[in-house]
């Protein structure tokens, strides 16, 4: 499978409604998500061999891209890899409280659901600009943090388990400049079952 291909969305682009509206996913995904693409496909262009290894590995190991592409790979490769991540954690008729390992793991780090819930919603909230909040595993460890611009955890080798999108491409159609009316809508839409999976991979 070639890695360096735009991937359909896994569900209908009206598959999130009412939380998250067509035209808004349309736009992500078809758009911003292509132009992340397209603009890491050009850096590469340079460097025609960097394409035989995954975009997730460049982006993890900065320090071995070429100094020339190196931001490039960081913002677009960021981007790209981010947003495919992103469109797997959300899912149509989802949301809710999670069971099984991640929710025992998210009640045993965070002290509750609840909690948790909101460790995360102020992380999204509180990242000045545009940028993700985070679950990740750091360490062996949960924890909750956001990034700047397309940043991935990666960079920081940390394993992602939940990611969280609050550039303004993401809701300023449906919600405005209302981050925080988003945010409320997007846990509606959480894939806590690809959590799940994404936290049982990291083992």
């Amino acid at each position: 499978m070639n890695e360096y291909e735009l991937k359909p969305l896994p569900y209908s682009a009206d598959a999130l409604e009412p939380y998250i509206d067509a035209q808004t996913m349309t736009i992500h995904h078809d758009k911003h998500h292509k132009a992340y693409l397209d603009k890491l496909l050009t850096g590469l262009e340079k460097h025609p061999d960097l394409k035989k290894k995954h975009p997730e590995e460049l982006v993890k190991d900065l320090n071995s891209v070429p100094e020339d592409i190196r931001t490039v790979v960081r913002n677009h490769g960021g981007g790209f890899i981010n947003h495919n991540f992103f469109w797997t954690v959300m899912a149509p008729k989802a949301g809710g409280e999670p069971s099984g390992k991640v929710g025992d793991a998210i009640a045993s780090a965070f002290g509750s659901f609840d909690k948790f819930k909101e460790e995360l919603t102020s992380a999204g909230l509180n990242r000045f600009g545009s940028g993700w909040a985070w679950l990740v595993i750091n360490k062996g460890k949960l924890e909750v943090y956001s990034t700047a611009n397309q940043d991935s955890p990666l960079i920081e080798g940390k394993i992602p388990l939940l990611a969280l999108d609050v550039w303004e491409h993401s809701y300023y159609l449906k919600h405005q400049s209302n981050r925080a009316a988003y945010i409320q809508d997007w846990w509606n839409v959480v894939n806590w079952k690809q959590v799940e999976d994404n936290l049982k991979k990291s083992e």
